[in-house]
């Protein structure tokens, strides 16, 4: 039986937002400000996957975004000033500014066409924020402060890049070629997997411990 809305909101504390890992070379983003903020956002996009499409649209752009030209096929760069037509066709906007007024603008035309929006340090007009991101391999770790600090996420970030080791990856590639070969129902491929992991787990606490 589903919960009352009031009885889930005394459950919930603390930080409601909903991780989700975007497949960013399926969707088109577009990000308004070709400065410093901007060469920011561009960078974490890059970073995580150099195949993002991406469209940055500003009156004036940082060498150092234009640079990233060379190494991604998918980065448009348009020099001028943002118009309500350069938001066609988007599917995310990140808006890099540091101006109110253009932010406040660009969340209002977003909404009328349900484009999902962020906007640099300013959480009231944001629909997603952009967390620190851990990568080891395959594995990745997005970190969120619910817009509070994201300074504090960047520490956190150093932390895991200290704390998890580097053979991940080969961990992973192990992990995925047993499942592979698990037979049976998905139940008992789970627990087979569970007993996997916690034997992995187990070994790394051994090492921290001793070290």
């Amino acid at each position: 039986m589903p919960l009352a809305d009031n009885t889930l909101k005394s459950i919930i504390t603390g930080n409601q937002l909903f991780p989700v890992f975007l497949k960013l070379e399926h969707l088109h983003v577009l990000v308004i400000g070709g400065g410093n903020i901007g060469l920011e956002k561009i960078s974490a996009l890059l970073n995580a996957n150099p195949d993002a499409k991406i469209t940055v649209v500003a009156k004036a752009v940082l060498p150092a975004i234009k640079a990233f030209k060379e190494t991604s096929k998918q980065l448009i760069i348009i020099e001028k000033a943002v118009e309500e037509t350069d938001l066609d066709d988007k599917d995310l906007i990140i808006a890099a500014t540091g101006n109110r007024q253009i932010s406040e603008w660009l969340r209002t035309e977003a909404s009328k066409r349900k484009i999902l929006i962020n906007v640099a340090d300013t959480p009231d007009l944001c629909d997603f924020y952009l967390g620190s991101i851990v990568k080891k391999g395959d594995l990745k770790i997005a970190i969120s402060t619910n817009g509070k600090s994201p300074t504090f996420a960047k520490r956190l970030k150093e932390v895991f890049n200290e704390a998890l080791p580097d053979d991940l990856e080969e961990c992973l590639n192990n992990l995925n070629a047993l499942r592979e070969q698990l037979k049976g129902d998905f139940t008992n491929k789970v627990k087979q997997l569970n007993a996997a992991t916690a034997v992995l787990i187990a070994e790394n606490e051994k090492a921290a411990n001793n070290s």
